[in-house]
């Protein structure tokens, strides 16, 4: 565990790299240290990069953290087990690692950001105007961006502007909106001095339009509206010929049909080819296999048992049960719905970013009920050596450690994988933090709740909803009405991309949503339209739960108020700086 220290902070982990020993008594004669570096720009560009990819390193089970944090809600579920299943019933100990991670890896990534940024102007006559004030504000977004994960997971946090000093006191925390508002304001210095667009390195690193949006999402989640607004807004026009929405390709075709017709696809935006063209990527995280420690295995823990994977995560009933019907209504009121054929006439986002029983996924028919002992393995039509599948015996309904909730995410994988997924097999697939979708979506959100309802509310949301084939919404809704269209549009568009967590939360409605009972099918039985009393305000399915457990397993779920708003601090961190407090509840 990576303790807040003197000398973690006070040396950086890129002089502990490159060095054999790290004496402060003494300086290397070949190596940068943390006395020296940086001393030229290149070296000042060197270290930028170094916390540039800090960021990659932050993750759980060899998943990339943003693709995580949606498995511990309703929407999605992980294999059952400490790490994941004590989030989720207000069972977290300040030794778990997947809470404790974050704390760590983000004040690692603050203090490489402080090994350049102190020594910065020492250097500045060396280096063009631009060229000092682009690093020192790439510099200063890294930084926000952590700050802004870290007051959203832990509330009071220690805010370090500099690197601290040996001779320093150990940081207190610092108050949530005191941070919020350095946040603020250091964006909103720092927006106009950045490239308007880095495309020339796949938007991997901070752009104006990113510091516009990493605005725009904190002034939201603060509950800054007209900020967050303004922010996103000019974001959205900054945005003009750089960023839009990348149209879903031909696969497309393939929602709401079987296996027999076709494989959806979404890699031309969640992809190898998305990450390489789509202008809809803001700002990426990128993974790179020939750099060493730059990649990840979330492809394995993603995948089927017969795509070679381990079925580690998972969409819920809940979420499964949230999409509408093709003409924009809930399945509780719609004339479309038909139980018996549930995955007919729905928004095809529900087959574009999950899998559920009778689709294709990783060329294989995805089946987890025992009833298909044999599935069709379509890899021989897809590489054109034969024209029908062949049978393949069905994994995914009989291993022990198939699927735990009966389904499987789709967003975020890429065929183009499936040769090197496996026990050993590691992916540079990039992660995306930002994307032109959840700006619009901020953009909508912040209006609506500010009261400033108008017709670009309406071009947002529905920009989106065309994108997927489906209705614009209707003129005329009250705000509580677009609250719900904002809120269904986020659960369906943002999943697996690791805002769940936190809307949960900043809405208020974790206390109900997180108590009582997610519902699971990993047997892939069938169910009827009882099941479900409705879809509340929040386009959260209501169950009939003794209807419901006739079909469907349970995970029982509790969320603790003044406790589960936030995770605890790690205990190793209050024993090497008692100036901390714990979080309550912990």
């Amino acid at each position: 565990m990576i303790k807040i220290t003197k000398s973690i902070i006070g040396m950086s982990a890129l002089c502990a790299a490159l060095m054999t020993s790290c004496d402060l008594e003494q300086l290397p004669l070949d190596n940068p240290s943390s006395e020296t570096f940086p001393t030229t720009q290149k070296e000042a560009e060197m270290g930028l990069l170094g916390a540039y990819k800090a960021l990659t390193l932050l993750d759980a089970s060899s998943t990339p953290i943003w693709h995580v944090m949606d498995n511990i809600t309703d929407i999605g579920y992980a294999r059952p087990g400490n790490n994941y299943t004590s989030p989720i019933t207000s069972s977290i100990t300040t030794d778990n690692a997947l809470a404790t991670k974050p704390w760590a890896a983000h004040y690692k990534t603050i203090g490489r950001v402080h090994d350049v940024l102190d020594k910065l102007e020492g250097i500045k006559s060396s280096m063009s105007e631009a060229d000092y004030a682009r690093i020192d504000a790439e510099l200063r977004f890294i930084r926000a961006y952590c700050y802004s994960q870290l007051i959203e997971l832990y509330g009071d946090v220690p805010l370090l502007k500099n690197a601290l000093k040996l001779s320093d006191e150990l940081p207190a925390r610092t108050a949530k909106s005191e941070i919020e508002k350095f946040i603020l304001e250091e964006l909103t210095a720092i927006a106009d001095h950045l490239p308007l667009s880095q495309a020339g390195v796949k938007f991997s690193r901070a752009s104006s339009i990113a510091a516009y949006t990493l605005k725009a999402r904190v002034a939201l989640y603060a509950k800054q509206y007209n900020v967050a607004a303004e922010a996103a807004k000019k974001a959205i026009t900054l945005s003009n010929g750089i960023h839009s929405l990348t149209e879903f390709d031909s696969s497309i075709q393939y929602a709401n049909k079987t296996h027999k017709e076709g494989e959806p696809e979404v890699s031309n935006i969640f992809g190898h080819k998305g990450y390489e063209s789509s202008k809809e990527w803001i700002w990426v995280v990128e993974y790179n296999r020939n750099i060493s420690d730059n990649t990840h295995n979330q492809g394995y823990y993603l995948a089927s048992r017969l795509g070679k994977g381990v079925c580690y995560w998972g969409p819920t009933q809940n979420f499964i049960d949230s999409f509408q019907d093709l003409e924009g209504k809930f399945i509780t009121e719609s004339t479309l719905y038909n139980p018996e054929n549930p995955f007919e006439n729905r928004d095809p986002r529900l087959d574009l970013y999950t899998v559920r029983p009778h689709s294709r996924f990783m060329g294989f028919q995805f089946e987890p009920n025992a009833a298909f002992s044999r599935v069709n393995n379509y890899w021989p039509v897809i590489n054109g050596s034969a024209e029908k599948p062949t049978s393949q015996a069905n994994a995914d309904a009989t291993n022990a450690y198939r699927s735990f909730s009966g389904y499987l995410w789709r967003k975020h994988t890429d065929l183009a994988d499936f040769a090197t997924t496996s026990v050993s097999g590691f992916s540079d697939l990039n992660v995306g933090i930002f994307r032109y979708a959840e700006l619009l979506l901020i953009y909508a959100e912040a209006k609506i709740e500010g009261n400033s309802i108008d017709a670009t509310v309406y071009d947002a949301i529905n920009q989106i909803r065309q994108r997927a084939n489906m209705p614009n919404l209707p003129n005329g809704l009250s705000q509580a009405q677009l609250r719900t269209a904002l809120r269904y549009e986020r659960k369906v568009e943002l999943a697996n991309d690791g805002l769940r967590w936190h809307d949960l939360r900043r809405w208020g409605i974790a206390k109900q949503v997180m108590n009582g009972y997610i519902y699971l099918n990993r047997l892939g039985n069938n169910w009827d339209r009882n099941v479900l009393t409705r879809i509340d305000e929040n386009a959260n399915p209501v169950y009939n739960h003794s209807v419901a457990t006739k079909s469907f397993g349970t995970q029982e779920v509790v969320y603790r108020e003044n406790k589960d708003e936030y995770w605890p601090i790690a205990a190793q961190e209050l024993d090497a700086n008692k100036n901390l407090v714990q979080n309550p509840g912990y």
